[in-house]
């Protein structure tokens, strides 16, 4: 018995026709695949298949014989993989972390700092809130982390790449699309959509900003990421104060306007943990200057 005659039995089950299986999956003559199924029930000294109205049937032996079958081939596949990884050398890892959508704009910069050792070297890539990325690289599940400096976290350094100005979203047949940009005070009788706690640079830097220029808003929502700020202007006919990346991200139904006068800006930074020796960890921050805003 030959590791093919099990390829081809489970093929045949799983089909249920001996015509399919032959051209769809094992590339064969229909012929040849019936050869092979009578040599293995042959070897196995039962019948595994009967015909019926429907095709091609397991008898009790075939399904008594088709776990086993499935199990043999996992097992064969899984040798064959730990055979692999152990004739590779290990690849050193390192986790990037992205604030949710700031990936579309620093992930090719990040990917840019390393490309000297990306084929030495595992990336791998999330997409989340602040406050997770900031937990993330306290555990070590992240080696850096493009996000907000969150607070009261004493094991983290901040290193500042760009800094954001705030933008208004409306939706794109709102009346305050009509100009070209938006005094802050037209905002005080609107629908706003202000930041959650999750948010919590976000939410104090606009808020500071509101405070600052005498406009009292109790906003209607609060979010803690542009994809629900998005859906709520759209269908609430809300305004939201948001960093300029989310202009990159815009549906149709949602557009932009830039504030009049001097706009809030917030800091986008790379976090890492001051604990972290990785070499990768080293070489990207000596490299760091290259995508600075």
């Amino acid at each position: 018995m030959e590791l093919r005659h099990l390829r081809y039995f489970v093929a045949v089950a799983e089909e249920g026709s001996l015509t399919v299986a032959a051209e769809r999956r094992l590339y064969t003559s229909q012929p040849s695949l019936s050869r092979q199924i009578r040599d293995l029930e042959y070897e196995v000294g039962a019948q595994l298949f009967v015909r019926s109205a429907r095709g091609i049937e397991l008898t009790d032996a075939g399904k008594a014989f088709l776990d086993h079958a499935r199990l043999a081939l996992a097992q064969v596949d899984a040798a064959c993989e730990a055979a692999r990884r152990a004739a590779r050398p290990l690849k050193p890892t390192f986790a990037v972390g992205f604030l949710s959508g700031q990936e579309v704009t620093w992930l090719a910069e990040a990917t840019r700092v390393l490309a000297s050792d990306l084929q030495t070297l595992e990336m791998t890539v999330s997409s989340e809130h602040s406050p997770d990325l900031a937990e993330g690289l306290s555990t070590g599940r992240l080696d850096v982390a493009f996000m907000r400096a969150e607070a009261n976290r004493p094991d983290l350094e901040y290193v500042t790449v760009a800094r954001e100005r705030f933008v208004v979203l409306m939706p794109s047949d709102h009346r305050l699309a009509a100009f070209d940009e938006i005094d802050v005070h037209e905002l005080a009788n609107e629908r706003f959509i202000g930041g959650s706690d999750v948010a919590g640079p976000m939410r104090r830097a606009i808020e500071n900003y509101l405070t600052a220029n005498d406009v009292a808003i109790e906003p209607a929502h609060r979010v803690h990421n542009l994809t629900m700020a998005m859906s709520l202007i759209a269908s609430t006919r809300g305004v939201a104060l948001l960093p300029a990346y989310a202009e990159k991200l815009l549906p149709w139904s949602v557009t932009s306007r830039p504030l009049k006068g001097e706009a809030p800006t917030i800091e986008l930074v790379v976090g890492y943990n001051r604990n972290n020796r990785s070499p990768i960890l080293a070489t990207f921050l000596s490299r760091i200057d290259q995508i600075r805003q």
